[in-house]
């Protein structure tokens, strides 16, 4: 675990290496970003770097520290999570009774606060205090994906550290790497995750997401087949995924979208779903040119429709048959 590991946030590293390099590190710190953006992996590697014997602004892997740390025993490494749905008031307790004992071997102390907007008003109103008198050696980082919910008088004593969701060819390079896969799979997994490293590995990881895809296409091809009886047994389909409608209506989207550049371009160059691209030419066959856009553009009201609580099986239906005939 080092700061080499995290993919896509070089500017946040070098910002904490120099910290630690100029011994300008802060007491708290807030990082804040989607899930599974790279925030805890941040906030490990900072602690164990800033842990480091060799002081170096990255971990040696071999100083005691570091060791101690790859065993998740380094005893001023602290970690704090929710209880059940929220950080309580006796966490914040606990945390502040410990944070008034000094590092064990160590010039620092660390506390890693995770999903640290799920601490009560009462807890963050409790954690102010120390926030105003940190002991010098305590570094305190939370991790977040809504700094807005923290109170103006926690954020404005913390560093803020915006993760910024990843470009997709750096998501498609890490895949390439960490699996051994082609560039045609890599393309799919990074265009569906929403530039989000950790959304990229638990696609590429799940059955489920490759039997979804599969799944809508089917659903795509019956609907071109512009026979209106069949439309609304589709239905079902979006009712049993229902939680994950919003993935299948992307799904829908970056298939027409694909269909569209194979149409401009003539080239494969620039399809996300590359692997599929004889099924895309014969969709292509059956719809005009300018009927495209129009089917985006229905796909993506659909998209705000749903978002905006309108009746779910209207809303499907209406989708389907105007995709139809479109």
């Amino acid at each position: 675990m080092g700061f080499d590991e995290i993919i896509g946030q070089e500017k946040m590293i070098q910002q904490l290496q120099s910290a630690i390099l100029h011994q300008r590190v802060a007491h708290a710190y807030i990082f804040d970003g989607p899930e599974g953006i790279g925030k805890g992996l941040t906030a490990l590697a900072f602690a164990k770097a800033l842990m480091c014997k060799a002081g170096k602004g990255t971990a040696c892997e071999l100083c005691s520290s570091c060791v101690k740390f790859q065993h998740n025993n380094h005893p001023d490494i602290q970690m704090i999570e929710p209880e059940g749905a929220s950080i309580k008031n006796k966490q914040i307790e606990d945390f502040q009774q410990d944070i008034l004992i000094k590092p064990y071997e160590s010039n620092k102390k660390v506390y890693i606060i995770k999903d640290a907007h799920l601490m009560t008003v009462s807890a963050q109103n409790r954690l102010l205090k120390t926030l105003e008198e940190p002991p010098t050696y305590a570094v305190i980082i939370f991790i977040t994906t809504s700094a807005s919910s923290f109170l103006p008088t926690i954020r404005s004593r913390c560093q803020i550290f915006k993760f910024n969701r990843v470009g997709q060819a750096c998501i498609e390079g890490f895949l390439m790497k960490k699996y051994a896969m082609d560039q045609i799979d890599a393309r799919v997994y990074s265009a569906f995750s929403d530039g989000i490293i950790g959304k990229a590995i638990k696609l590429k990881e799940s059955e489920a997401f490759n039997a979804l895809r599969e799944e809508t296409i089917g659903v795509i091809d019956t609907v071109l087949e512009k026979e209106p009886l069949r439309v609304f047994g589709l239905v079902d389909f979006f009712d049993k995924h229902k939680e994950n409608v919003e993935e299948v209506l992307d799904f829908i989207l970056v298939w027409f979208r694909d269909i569209l550049i194979l149409k401009e371009t003539r080239t494969d160059t620039f399809l996300i779903n590359l692997d599929k691209k004889n099924d895309l030419q014969k969709h292509l066959n059956r719809i005009g040119y300018e009927k495209i856009s129009h089917i985006i553009g229905i796909i993506e009201k659909t998209k705000r429709d749903i978002k905006a609580n309108v009746n779910f099986q209207l809303a499907i239906e209406i989708l389907l048959l105007n995709i139809q005939e479109v």
